[in-house]
């Protein structure tokens, strides 16, 4: 039995989020339709995270088994003849037994846009957040450095998350400006809670209106209460850019082109 691995970027616009669902048309649900119609037999896809309804992605990271000889590229392509226009594979290469999506991951890179300018754009309308208030990046970037390292980040999860840990490690918080008006924040972390990069973010953004000083934030991560952070920002500023992986793990050279 082969074992494959496909990276998967897609718009999250209308779509109900990474995880099957009866009453929604969701990534995985779209992947398992292609790809059994594509090997002629059911197929149960595994993903790295799952993101939710409105989440976009650059890099999501998934695998399969199947018997069938298709080689990497000619699932690749396959593939993408099947999948909506919303749905795209951009790679796929054969893997390890031992290799997990979730498990073998060593990290993962999300970034979030916000607009922020006074008028809104309907190019950016699902794809950034909207805040026609000037924003104190100054102040944001003093903020951001509190989440930076291992921390406790019960205060940044949100209600129903199943962690059996809220300690996990942030690596970098960044703000940058990829064109004029838009604020990017790439957040890169070895494991995330529930809605967590979407709360960070949005206690910056209240700390750059002034909601918030930037002092706080420290004093809102040890206390571990959520009610004192800021609020969750929407899903559709979300991107998950990458899955990290040792170079060792699932990730021989890709086969074809």
């Amino acid at each position: 039995m082969r074992h494959l691995r496909v990276t998967v970027e897609y718009d999250g616009t209308g779509l109900g989020g990474w995880q099957r669902q009866d009453n929604a048309s969701t990534v995985q649900g779209h992947l398992e339709a292609a790809l059994a119609r594509l090997l002629d037999h059911p197929v149960a896809v595994v993903g790295a995270s799952r993101t939710d309804a409105g989440v976009h992605a650059l890099g999501q990271v998934a695998s399969f088994r199947t018997a069938r000889p298709i080689p990497p590229h000619g699932v690749r392509r396959g593939l993408n003849s099947l999948l909506p226009p919303a749905i795209a594979v951009t790679d796929a290469r054969e893997v390890g037994d031992d290799f997990h999506p979730r498990f073998s991951a060593r990290g993962k890179h999300y970034r979030y846009l916000v607009l922020a300018r006074p008028d809104r754009s309907p190019l950016l309308a699902h794809r950034a957040w909207h805040r026609p208030q000037r924003l104190d990046v100054d102040a944001m970037a003093a903020a951001a450095t509190a989440f930076v390292g291992e921390r406790d980040f019960a205060a940044l999860r949100a209600a129903g998350c199943t962690a059996r840990t809220t300690t996990r490690r942030i690596d970098e918080v960044a703000l940058r400006r990829p064109e004029p008006g838009v604020l990017a924040v790439e957040v890169r972390g070895n494991a995330f809670l529930r809605n967590m990069v979407r709360i960070l973010v949005g206690t910056l953004v209240d700390v750059g209106e002034g909601r918030l000083r930037a002092a706080q934030v420290p004093e809102i991560l040890a206390g571990r209460d959520r009610t004192r952070a800021g609020q969750t920002a929407p899903a559709h500023g979300l991107y998950l850019v990458e899955v990290v992986y040792e170079p060792a793990i699932g990730l021989p050279p890709a086969a074809g082109v």
